[in-house]
C-alpha cells in the first residue's frame, strides 16, 4: 500500500462520514432550514473529496477535465443565482433582523 492508496482511503472515509452525518442530521434537526442545511453543506464537500479521491486513484485527462468542468460549471450556476436573486442580504437588513426586513414579522413578542 502506497501513500496516495492511503490518501484515497481517507478521502473516502472522510466523504462517508459527511454522508453520514447529513443524514443524522436530516433526522435530528428540528425546522425545514436547518434540516436543509444539514442535507446539502456535507454533501457538497463530501462530493468534493470523492471527486479528488478519483482524481488521486485514476489520475486521467477525462477525469482532470470533468472535475474542472463540473467546477466551471457550478461557479457559473453560482453567479448568475447571485446575480438574479442574489445570495446575502444586505448589511443593514442583516442589522436590523431579517424577520423585520424579510417577513414583517417580530421572533419574540415582548
Amino acid at each position: 500500500m502506497n501513500a496516495t492508496e492511503i490518501v484515497v482511503g481517507v478521502l473516502i472515509l472522510v466523504s462517508a462520514f459527511l454522508s453520514m452525518a447529513a443524514g443524522i442530521g436530516i433526522v435530528r434537526f428540528p425546522d425545514v432550514l436547518t434540516r436543509l442545511h444539514a442535507a446539502t453543506k456535507p454533501q457538497v464537500v463530501g462530493l468534493a473529496a470523492v471527486l479528488l479521491a478519483i482524481l488521486l486513484q485514476v489520475p486521467t485527462w477525462g477525469v482532470l477535465t470533468t472535475i474542472v468542468w463540473s467546477g466551471v460549471v457550478s461557479f457559473i450556476a453560482y453567479k448568475v443565482a447571485d446575480l438574479t436573486v442574489g445570495l446575502r442580504v444586505s448589511e443593514e437588513e442583516e442589522r436590523e433582523g431579517l424577520d423585520i426586513t424579510s417577513h414583517g414579522e417580530t421572533a419574540y413578542h415582548n
